[in-house]
């Protein structure tokens, strides 16, 4: 059975994987370069939520956006020859006019911000093959391959009026493989740990109420163990960093879902699921 499959995994050895993670994490928070990158974070307008909800209907991709000036004073950057405006509010004028960091040239923004998504190492090219046949076949998860943002490498999100898929994911075209499948560890990890919601046959659990640096940590700490096991190094280390900051873990955090969705992951990478393959209980789903 396939709760008997996730039982058998080396569940030590993961957590011992999430140790070394955070501890990583936490040296990484010492450095130079993650001052670098909480500058550049941090010198980013807050922007109304009301605002930052039309620049992701005009860009759902759009990580960091500010106007000509902003860019200009703030980052060094200017504006690309055919850079594309989007529209926002703004207090005593009807719009502004902003741009996303993809408009822009100039001076670079830190490695973080946009090689937080490579992977490299060992690699076989079957491995994200099975994970997405797996996916497709099994969970009803559509996996697509398109430009986003170069600051965003995927995400997940419900699949609606899209025949019968029950969830959506895109991942950066750009990206080589071992990112893609590093990538898509960490969005599908999003869907089985429930942080879209459950599925119409609670397949996997419902977990909307948890914080954004949350669910983050969750997806890529699994991003991390399965990736690692596989032979591949990522950016890990500085994107957990990112969502830590100088605070501990959140006690929201669930190292045993983490756990059983690694080794979840782990299976449909090794092995090609057939047809006749039945379902698992829900609570077998995130074992």
């Amino acid at each position: 059975a396939a709760s008997d499959v996730y039982k058998r995994q080396p569940k030590k050895e993961i957590a011992s994987s999430i140790d070394s993670l955070l501890q990583m994490s936490n040296s990484y928070r010492g450095s130079a370069e993650f001052q670098d990158m909480v500058s550049f974070m941090g010198a980013f307008r807050d922007y109304a939520p009301f605002n930052n909800m039309l620049v992701r209907i005009q860009n759902p991709s759009c990580s960091f956006y500010a106007t000509s000036t902003d860019w200009g004073k703030r980052f060094e950057r200017t504006l690309k020859e055919d850079a594309r405006p989007m529209l926002i509010l703004a207090p005593k004028h009807p719009v502004m006019l902003v741009y996303d960091l993809d408009q822009t040239e100039g001076k670079p923004p830190p490695k973080e911000i946009t090689e937080f998504a490579k992977f490299k190492g060992e690699w076989r090219s079957e491995l994200l093959a099975r994970l997405v046949e797996n996916a497709e076949l099994h969970d009803k998860i559509l996996v697509t391959f398109k430009t986003l943002s170069s600051t965003n490498a995927g995400f997940a999100t419900v699949a609606r009026e899209q025949g019968n898929w029950k969830m959506r994911i895109a991942i950066h075209d750009v990206l080589d493989e071992p990112s893609r499948f590093g990538v898509l560890c960490h969005e599908l990890a999003h869907i089985y740990l429930g942080h879209l919601g459950s599925d119409k046959d609670h397949w996997w659990p419902s977990r909307c109420e948890l914080s954004h640096h949350t669910v983050e940590i969750e997806a890529e700490a699994t991003a991390f163990i399965v990736s690692s096991r596989f032979g591949l190094v990522g950016g890990s280390a500085r994107y957990v960093s990112r969502h830590l900051g100088n605070d501990p873990v959140p006690t929201s955090v669930s190292l045993d879902l983490v756990a059983k969705t690694a080794s979840r992951l782990e299976k449909m990478a090794k092995e090609k699921f057939c047809l006749l393959y039945t379902s698992p209980s829900p609570r077998d789903r995130t074992r």
